[in-house]
């Protein structure tokens, strides 16, 4: 594993995908949420699937990135319009930070600067910290005013103590332990600052909605993501001297009624070109499961 020309891989199989949607709508109507109608029809689907000849041998082994690599080649297009999570995440943030007061706003993992200009246009004096620098530069730009530094959420380069707000946007997915990192949260913070995170679900996690990349030399990857549960944050932020004052989690729109897709689409838009496959097991698969979850702590005063 040490060898220079090692690649840690995922291997992407739609059809494994797309069996996977079936299976979860089955559960479902295992225990109670569809008729025997629905279970027939997801079998008949299933055996559809396994006989079509789009589906077999396209797998497709895919990088695993890692951040500063990973927002290096996502920065130029982050903040295009396409990105569902921004739709989800950013009213809750918004409803939270309405009622809290101007003060100093650290923007944990702020890439192009999407909360800081949400908190500079509510009167915080900004810090922004992200590990790369291609999308600090995007930050700058949006929040001029912000003082923007290279750093880790590890080892944030601001003093203890300085500031009363900690934000931190879809980042801590790609963390492998929240522990550490809500410690160094609390060390920033002055007794009674408050924690604003947004993050994706670990139900998300789970359904493979992990940024798709390429490389230089065009070969796939996605982000390195860890599936923390939502007891994972909670615990996390408690050994951290926090308290809850807030979790929300929310759920991507339905997938609307239309005829099934025949063609499971370029590796980059997987996997929601797959679920257009399949989109009766796809809604019934996720029904109510949701994408994004948002929490409010607020520091021990």
């Amino acid at each position: 594993m040490n060898s220079p020309s090692f690649r840690w891989v995922i291997y992407e199989s739609p059809l494994g995908y797309l069996l996977g949607l079936e299976g979860l709508a089955l559960l479902r109507a295992f225990t109670g949420e569809h008729d025997q109608g629905f279970t027939d029809a997801r079998i008949a689907e299933i055996r559809r699937l396994l006989d079509d000849p789009a589906l077999a041998g396209v797998g497709v082994q895919v990088d695993r990135v890692g951040t500063v690599d990973g927002y290096r080649a996502w920065a130029p297009t982050y903040d295009q319009p396409g990105n569902g999570a921004f739709a989800l995440d950013e009213p809750e943030v918004v409803r939270i930070l309405d009622p809290l007061p101007p003060g100093v706003a650290l923007d944990a993992a702020c890439g192009t600067g999407r909360y800081s200009r949400l908190l500079a246009d509510r009167g915080h004096r900004v810090i922004g910290v992200d590990s790369s620098p291609d999308m600090l530069a995007h930050a700058g730009k949006r929040v001029p005013d912000g003082r923007f530094l290279t750093g880790d959420l590890h080892d944030l380069p601001v003093g203890a103590g300085e500031v009363d707000l900690v934000v931190c946007g879809l980042a801590l997915a790609h963390v492998s332990r929240l522990d550490p990192v809500f410690a160094e949260f609390a060390r920033v913070l002055r007794p009674g600052g408050h924690v604003v995170i947004a993050d994706m679900h670990p139900e998300s996690v789970a359904r493979g909605a992990n940024p798709t990349l390429r490389g230089a030399d065009g070969r796939p990857g996605r982000m390195i993501s860890t599936r923390h549960l939502i007891g994972d944050y909670l615990r996390a932020a408690l050994a951290a001297g926090m308290q809850v004052r807030d979790c929300r989690e929310v759920a991507r729109p339905a997938i609307p009624d239309g005829p099934a897709a025949t063609d499971p689409g370029p590796w980059d838009v997987w996997p929601w070109s797959l679920a257009a496959m399949v989109p009766e097991a796809a809604r019934a698969a996720s029904g109510d499961a949701p994408a994004i979850v948002v929490w409010h702590f607020q520091l021990a005063g």
